[in-house]
């Protein structure tokens, strides 16, 4: 893959996830101001997040990052790669079915692992319920990774990319027509009521959503020549390679899961920081999720196959354009996050159930969290060097190291600063765990070192950002009162955000922090 149809897959990846991003906004706008951060979001955020978490440690986090590369190898290679993905799929379909069928029935001891704060009052009871109806998305999801990682590996992004976007249009659809039907519907008689109702709309909502992802990758994976069909699983030579090969990737996986837990379990003992934090990470999500899954999803199997074909010099050019754009896309986004939370939380998520005391924790987090999300980012980048290489157990070494600061942070801070200190244990190993990477990736010799255009531009694009977070500072005194007010807030809002990005982009083009050429010429390609 030249540089150019690189960039262009990454902006393919990119364009797709920011639709979805921003439908997970109007999403939890939606949530924010029907359910507020009170019992029943809390239970529901709760629920949807254990497939979530296992999905991640199952399917992207674990089988993906061993099957890519291997499946990515074989096309190289003109090997059976039909055969291994059939094989896999069908694996995965039946032992998800198992693991599926066992987390309802052992759901109440879940909720504890996560939320044990939830234990003896109503919040437990919802997220018990809301988890049963939620937790088969696990199987549909995990399925649909695989299938994705089928498609990015011959080169097909947008099915898979596109697939999200179906979860945020039937949750909006979802929430809109509970909202709707509830003044109708004979079990409601108040707010609480309504609230629940919603709720109950919500968790269905989840496995419908996840049996629509994986309709739309299987049969793009159908059309791309890979068809899926259900038979006996039979374990081959090459699944019992990648077994060995993701079993490291999936204790790392799992040492990422428990970092959130920790998380989790730290704001459950705080009313309300469920939904506070939850909506914080939304908000940063969205050029993490724009960014980060763009830049995996295209840089792995990229990466798996220059190394298949001994070319040591385009992999590292590889890895440090799309390092380049990526911080290029990150950095500037983590400044405005830290430089104007509130106004971001307020005019997003402020209305209905979601007062003020909601909006001021919530920035909170929104802020710490912006101050770790070149981190975040820049994990994507560094992790795909191992893993194209087929190395899994050293990320896993890092990863065990990021956990014990994290849970060290997150536990010991609490008893100081509350809830907040859930955010700054994440950003803080999430610091922790780039250095440990970029260290490793040392040894690799100069396929893994930055070249002389990343350092020369890496400064500018710092500055770049700096200054255009100089210039929102001022945006924001100059609407300010706008901000505030109900008809005009989200223009106000959309105006700060231009002065933004064009300040951003005017400046970074000046002082040679990129050249706006290379964005036009890659989404051209795109």
């Amino acid at each position: 893959m030249k540089p150019i149809r690189l960039l262009s897959g990454f902006l393919t990846v990119g364009v797709w996830t920011l639709l979805s991003r921003v439908l997970g906004f109007v999403r939890d706008i939606l949530i924010a101001s029907y359910l507020g951060a009170g019992p029943v979001a809390q239970a529901f955020l709760i629920a949807f997040s254990l497939p979530n978490m296992f999905r991640r440690f199952f399917a992207e986090g674990a089988f993906n990052m061993a099957f890519v590369p291997m499946f990515a190898k074989k096309l190289e290679t003109h090997s059976d790669a039909k055969t291994f993905a059939q094989d896999a799929f069908i694996f995965m379909a039946f032992a998800l079915t198992a693991f599926t069928t066992v987390g309802i029935l052992v759901m109440p001891w879940l909720v504890t692992a996560m939320a044990s704060g939830f234990v003896g009052d109503e919040r437990f009871d919802l997220a018990v319920a809301y988890g049963q109806i939620a937790f088969p998305y696990i199987l549909f999801i995990s399925l649909a990774a695989l299938l994705s990682g089928v498609l990015n590996a011959t080169g097909r992004f947008v099915a898979a990319a596109a697939a999200p976007v179906l979860l945020n249009v039937i949750f909006i659809a979802a929430i809109v027509f509970a909202a709707f039907n509830a003044t109708f519907a004979v079990e409601v008689v108040d707010g609480a009521e309504k609230t629940r109702f919603i709720g109950n709309h919500l968790a269905w909502a989840v496995p419908m959503a996840g049996i629509a992802q994986l309709a739309l990758v299987w049969l793009a994976a159908k059309r791309a020549g890979f068809p899926m069909a259900l038979r006996l699983p039979r374990l081959t030579p090459d699944l019992k390679r990648l077994f060995i090969i993701a079993a490291p990737a999936m204790l790392a996986g799992g040492v990422v899961q428990i970092n959130l837990l920790v998380g989790r379990q730290v704001a459950s003992y705080f009313d309300g920081a469920i939904a506070w934090l939850s909506y914080a990470d939304r908000l940063y999500q969205l050029p993490l999720g724009v960014v980060a899954i763009a830049l995996g999803v295209v840089l792995l199997p990229d990466l798996s196959r220059r190394l298949a074909a001994n070319d040591l010099d385009g992999g590292r050019d590889a890895y440090n354009r799309a390092t380049e754009l990526s911080l290029a896309l990150t950095i500037p986004a983590a400044v405005a996050l830290m430089v104007i939370p509130v106004p971001l939380v307020e005019v997003l998520f402020m209305r209905g159930a979601f007062d003020s005391d909601d909006a001021a924790a919530t920035a909170l987090a929104v802020m710490v969290y912006g101050a770790g999300l070149p981190a975040f980012v820049l994990q994507k980048s560094l992790q795909p060097l191992y893993f194209a290489r087929g190395d899994t157990k050293r990320p896993f070494y890092f990863a065990a190291v990021a956990m014990v600061v994290n849970a060290a942070v997150a536990i010991g801070l609490s008893i100081y600063v509350g809830y907040i200190a859930a955010a700054l244990a994440t950003t803080l190993a999430g610091w922790v765990m780039v250095w440990l990477l970029w260290s490793g990736s040392r040894s690799m010799g100069d396929a893994a070192k930055f070249d002389a255009r990343f350092k020369t531009r890496f400064w500018r694009i710092v500055l770049s950002a700096i200054l255009m977070g100089v210039l929102l500072l001022g945006a924001v005194l100059l609407v300010g009162p706008a901000l505030g007010m109900e008809t005009i807030r989200y223009f106000a809002l959309a105006l700060v955000v231009l002065i933004g990005i064009g300040s951003y982009f005017g400046i970074g083009h000046l002082i040679g922090a990129f050249r706006l050429a290379e964005f036009k010429a890659a989404m051209r390609r795109g």
